[in-house]
């Protein structure tokens, strides 16, 4: 529940620390003293858009400040999933809005973002004003009405998965199951490629063996003669002796005088260790020489081979594995189009199974939303005929129609104002009062069926009076026994049931605005109350009229 709310420096509101009680928490106060900016500030730390103009002027920026306790478990569940402590089963939620625009968002003194708070708000708070009538005047929106009434959810998780799978097996047969013309061109595409790389046949990496051997075969003759030329250099002929055996004279020259001269010793065996070297490498360029192939038509394979995986590279490339790619996705393709028949029957047949089942739930549905609908319209003609409306008929019209994520249903809620009247949309017969009332009693025949430990009303008595504003504050008073109320009001009828009652006050010093929130002890009240009643005249009567009020409410109310 919200414990406390402390607020600086939004619009008239310079400085304010607002405690709560568990129970039914009344504001009143003249119009336009800020009862509306009480609820912005409440907005802000639910995560809600607020701008920067809410920023009393003057000020660099505004803070609100709220401190829960007694987290409810769908609270609790959403902190975890965010990492956020709550220790002692409480968090104080910060929302700062600069003046220059932007805001900053705290959550037990972290920096937070907005979202998260949002998302944590709505299972702490929920606010209803006046916009909220609209939700009657939607009929899309009232199956949502009678869902939370019949704590459906866990039904229509299940249903709504199962729809989900169904949506996703026609979107993958709608995939498969191209045009036949579709198929045929692509497949030819496809076997057009697959035929084009087939008729090459190339090999990983074979362009650059190619490559390499055209470049040797180019070269032949010229390769041949450098070596045949090595060769002789190295090792000479019957006419002329080589590199290797003038190391070997020049070696035998040097080796007599080794005994006589130490270091000769060691430049004889490099000279010897040369000698072998060189030999061993004439060896090598002999056998080298021997390998080049100066077979004509082997050159002219080569050239035609290297044209080949050139023209496909070019095709299908740049390199030879992007050709080799290409073939074996589309050979893939080609097999994927061509059972893709097979496997739209799988599919269809798939579909088949999962319509009987959302059918299936969707009766199951449709069938509990009607078993409902009867015990909610009851409950809410009865919640009706206390809130002085008694001749209103309530009824919920289904028109069934294809299955959605919602069912096959369409509930509708119809009334009748009158006695003999049929009911008609709620948007063609309610007055504002009587859409204030019809909200009230839907909110509290629904009041335990969530969670959410804070109930705000923000001027729900507006178009109401009279005996209907007494039974609109009596309602509320019950409402307060299963959850925190906050209500913003301007009716005495509302006011006197408050458990603590909060006045929102404006003064004018030195030309400034300033709004002020002052917690009421019963002299406090009875001044309030009179004023309510009085207005600007508040006299001894309605002081008494006030005092007799509240000691018939204090007496009066059930524990």
């Amino acid at each position: 529940m919200l414990y406390e709310l402390d607020i600086e420096n939004l619009a008239v509101i310079k400085n304010a620390v607002i405690p709560f009680s568990e129970k039914f928490n009344v504001f009143t106060g003249e119009t336009g003293a800020g009862k509306s900016i009480l609820i912005g500030g409440i907005n802000a730390v639910l995560g809600q858009r607020i701008t920067k103009d809410i920023v009393r002027t003057g000020c660099k920026k505004a803070v609100v400040n709220a401190r829960f306790t007694k987290l409810p478990k769908a609270t609790v569940k959403k902190l975890d999933e965010f990492g956020i402590s709550h220790e002692d089963d409480e968090i104080t939620v910060t929302r700062e809005i600069m003046a220059d625009g932007g805001s900053v968002a705290r959550i037990n003194s972290k920096a937070a973002a907005v979202s998260v708070l949002r998302e944590i708000g709505e299972t702490l708070i929920n606010i209803h004003g006046q916009h909220d009538n609209q939700t009657l005047l939607s009929p899309e929106k009232h199956i949502e009405i009678l869902d939370n009434y019949g704590e459906l959810q866990d039904e229509i998780n299940d249903y709504r998965e199962c729809f989900r799978q169904l949506q996703e097996t026609a979107r993958r047969i709608k995939k498969l199951a191209l045009s036949e013309r579709e198929k045929i061109d692509r497949a030819e595409i496809l076997r057009r490629k697959i035929a084009d790389i087939e008729e090459v046949s190339p090999e990983a990496d074979e362009d650059e063996r190619i490559e390499r051997e055209y470049a040797v075969a180019r070269e032949s003759d010229r390769i041949i003669n450098a070596l045949e030329r090595a060769e002789l250099i190295l090792a000479g002929d019957d006419d002329s002796d080589g590199m290797a055996a003038r190391i070997q004279t020049a070696q035998a020259e040097i080796s007599s005088f080794s005994d006589v001269m130490k270091e000769l010793e060691g430049i004889g065996e490099r000279l010897t260790n040369a000698a072998i070297e060189i030999d061993d490498i004439a060896s090598e360029i002999s056998h080298l020489s021997g390998k080049i192939d100066l077979d004509e038509e082997r050159f002219e394979y080569l050239s035609r081979r290297r044209e080949q995986l050139n023209s496909i590279k070019r095709k299908y490339g740049p390199e030879l594995s992007d050709v080799l790619s290409v073939y074996e996705n589309a050979k893939a393709e080609l097999a994927a189009i061509e059972s893709s028949s097979d496997e739209i029957v799988r599919l269809k047949s798939e579909k088949e199974e999962l319509l009987n089942s959302v059918s299936a739930k969707a009766r199951e549905l449709s069938f509990h939303r009607e078993e409902i609908a009867v015990r909610f319209i009851a409950e809410v003609q009865a919640e009706l005929k206390f809130l002085d409306m008694p001749n209103v008929r309530l009824a919920v019209e289904n028109k069934k129609g294809k299955l959605t994520l919602n069912g096959v249903d369409n509930p509708e809620l119809l009334i009748s104002a009158n006695p003999g009247e049929p009911p008609k949309p709620i948007s063609k017969i309610a007055s504002g009062g009587e859409l204030s009332r019809i909200m009230l009693a839907l909110k509290s025949v629904i009041a335990d069926k969530d969670d959410i430990p804070t109930l705000i009303f923000d001027e729900i008595d507006t178009g109401v009076s009279g005996r209907a504003a007494q039974k609109i504050g009596i309602k509320i008073s019950e409402i307060s026994k299963l959850r925190q109320v906050i209500c913003v009001t301007h009716l005495t009828q509302l006011a006197v049931y408050g458990d603590n009652h909060l006045l929102i006050e404006k003064n004018v010093d030195d030309g400034r605005t300033y709004t002020t929130v002052k917690q009421l002890d019963f002299e406090g009240r009875k001044q309030e109350i009179a004023r309510i009643i009085g207005g600007d005249s508040v006299t001894d009567l309605t002081l008494e009229n006030a005092e007799q009020l509240l000691l018939s409410i204090k007496e009066n109310k059930p524990e």
